[in-house]
């Protein structure tokens, strides 16, 4: 007896087996025995990751390094255990949750006021250092891609300017380091990829001329669209999910575990919503958690942060994984020098300036301003970023990928191993000094 073959009009076959019949070998490939592989992989490096991760993080190779490494041998230009495409929905997914959950959370958790307090730092490095980075992000593009649209430009500028939270821990969680300057970096780590959403979104509009007319017209159509229906998500959703929360806390309907789980389902919830009416998902998260944050006393906000925090790790551990599984290895292998060196640009220069310019005038040591220029690694909010472009097949999207892809893999390199030596180096200057920053 023979089986037939079994196909579905040319699509991939559903199952991989193989088995004898009267004599006969017969095989099935199958997506889905590919997928629960990828599933068990991650799932394995998680697992072991935390088991070691506190020794770790007293090293210099701890967090992002780790995860791009090990995505990096378990891919497919290493042991090719997880193979998946680039332009595939799956990693689209996954980075969009991701971001959304560090948006809602990371917004949730800044503090306000600091925007205001510690020196004037934060504002100054969002409302100053912040526009200025894109712009010099843009100018140096022009140099280096002269090729390139002037708006595919802009994205590059745009996808590499917020900075990563993560990639800073070493930083802002050493109490070594004066307050001011920690709190700077985290105000700034939390809030500029919330920022830099709505500018992507314009640009990637222009790109595309989704929307005829105007650059006027345009910025109009996004605002009503992309980012009113995002806010018109955002706050209600906020306002109402943090006064039921409170209720709950306050009369002791909900305790223990449960208190970690509202605010990654109330993030996804403001997402999906805000995606699903035609507005921006990401500016719903953003404007969500800020609200969210504001109307939560600290002391409850500490206990729902605690739990939501752990969810933001892990969905960033596997966004960093699959980074590393899907981005670098072509990269690696083919270095695009015009890649390497708007990379190098975009850590230096282009970051560090901005930092001297938009501080001129606090009165801060050239040390603190220098290390302050320094710690702006690249991460997570531009992984998503340039997943964006290339499903919007902007011109010259597979340049972007290149550029974006070497600037996050330098930065997990130099951030991740410089973050705690460096610290305590500057640590020590700011103690000889008396404190003085």
């Amino acid at each position: 007896m023979n089986r037939p073959d079994v196909t579905t009009g040319g699509a991939m076959p559903l199952a991989e087996c193989s088995y004898t019949i009267e004599g006969q070998t017969c095989l099935f490939e199958t997506q889905e025995m590919s997928e629960y592989q990828i599933i068990a992989v991650i799932a394995a490096f998680v697992f072991l990751y935390c088991l070691i991760a506190s020794r770790l993080e007293s090293t210099r190779f701890s967090g992002a390094l780790v995860y791009v490494a090990c995505g990096l041998a378990l891919g497919p230009f290493g042991l090719q255990l997880v193979d998946l495409d680039v332009d595939g929905k799956e990693i689209k997914r996954i980075a969009e949750i991701t971001l959304a959950v560090v948006l809602f959370i990371d917004s949730a958790g800044a503090k306000l006021p600091v925007l205001i307090h510690v020196k004037r730092l934060p504002g100054r490095l969002l409302l100053v250092g912040l526009p200025l980075t894109i712009l010099l992000g843009y100018i140096f593009g022009l140099l280096v891609y002269s090729d390139l649209p002037w708006v595919s430009l802009a994205l590059l500028a745009t996808m590499l300017a917020p900075t990563d939270a993560a990639l800073g821990t070493a930083v802002v969680s050493n109490e070594a380091v004066p307050s001011s300057v920690r709190q700077g970096l985290n105000a700034e780590s939390g809030f500029n990829d919330g920022i830099c959403v709505p500018v992507l979104l314009l640009f990637l509009s222009l790109a595309g001329g989704a929307v005829e007319g105007s650059v006027t017209e345009q910025m109009v159509h996004l605002l009503l669209e992309e980012v009113g229906i995002g806010a018109l998500v955002g706050i209600p959703f906020a306002v109402i999910g943090s006064s039921t929360v409170k209720l709950s806390i306050r009369n002791g309907w909900i305790s223990g575990s449960w208190i970690h789980i509202p605010m990654v389902a109330l993030a996804l919830l403001c997402f999906a919503t805000a995606q699903r009416l035609g507005g921006s998902g990401f500016i719903a998260a953003f404007v969500g958690g800020m609200t969210f944050g504001a109307l939560i006393k600290e002391e409850e906000k500490e206990s729902l942060l605690e739990g939501a925090e752990s969810a933001s790790d892990v969905l960033s551990m596997i966004t960093w994984f699959v980074f590393g599984a899907v981005f670098i290895g072509d990269s690696l292998r083919n270095p695009d020098w015009q890649a390497v060196t708007y990379a190098v640009l975009s850590l230096t220069v282009i970051r560090m300036a901005p930092v001297f310019l938009c501080v001129s005038g606090l009165g801060m040591q050239w040390d603190t301003k220098l290390f302050v220029g320094w710690f702006g690694p690249r991460g997570l909010a531009s992984i998503v970023f340039i997943v964006m472009v290339k499903e919007a097949n902007v011109a010259g999207a597979d340049i972007l990928l290149e550029a974006v892809t070497w600037t996050i893999l330098l930065s997990v390199i130099a951030h991740g191993i410089t973050a705690n030596p460096l610290a305590k180096i500057y640590a020590s200057r700011v103690a000889s000094r008396d404190g003085a920053i």
